[in-house]
């Protein structure tokens, strides 16, 4: 049995050149719309990339100027409360209220410092200590001194002292 000869007939030659005609074109336009669009994803991926890289140094330069600021604060601190706690009244058997009332006389001494600066306050902690431990405070009769157990310096300085019987 024989295969017939398509290839002789106009027909079908026109049929298969217009098959391969159409397989060039329909494959050229793929290459352009798959161009165009790969274009506009690099384009789009690009500018992406763009923003992120600047989004990224304007981070780094706020959280450079953020430091530097932060830094600046923590040297120009000052001082916003001062705190005295009296921790052995008990010791003597002080009633609360004149260890409050001691504790107020100790603030009224310190309340120049307020609204210093924290370096300046901690350069003359030995004349706050000297100021607090000369002084005697009559309670209930009897002559008490102060003696300063702990100083903390923030922008709350914090006094913790103990009370003894003057000789």
């Amino acid at each position: 049995m024989r295969v017939p000869t398509f290839y002789n007939d106009p027909s079908w030659q026109r049929f298969f050149a217009g098959m391969a005609i159409g397989g060039v074109i329909s494959w050229l336009l793929f290459i352009y719309m798959y161009g165009v669009f790969q274009d506009k994803q690099t384009l789009l991926i690009q500018e992406q990339k763009d923003t992120i890289q600047e989004l990224k140094d304007d981070i780094v330069i706020w959280q450079e100027e953020f430091k530097n600021l932060n830094k600046k604060n923590i040297e120009h601190l000052l001082v916003q409360q001062i705190t005295v706690k009296i921790t052995n009244h008990q010791k003597y058997g002080l009633d609360p209220l004149s260890v409050h009332e001691t504790e107020e006389i100790v603030l009224e001494d310190l309340k120049t410092l307020k609204a210093k600066d924290i370096e300046t306050v901690y350069k003359n902690r030995e004349l706050i200590k000297r100021v607090i431990e000369n002084r005697s405070v009559s309670l209930n009769g009897k002559k008490y001194r102060l003696e300063v157990k702990e100083l903390a310096f923030f922008t709350n300085v914090s006094i913790v002292l103990q009370i003894t019987l003057d000789a």
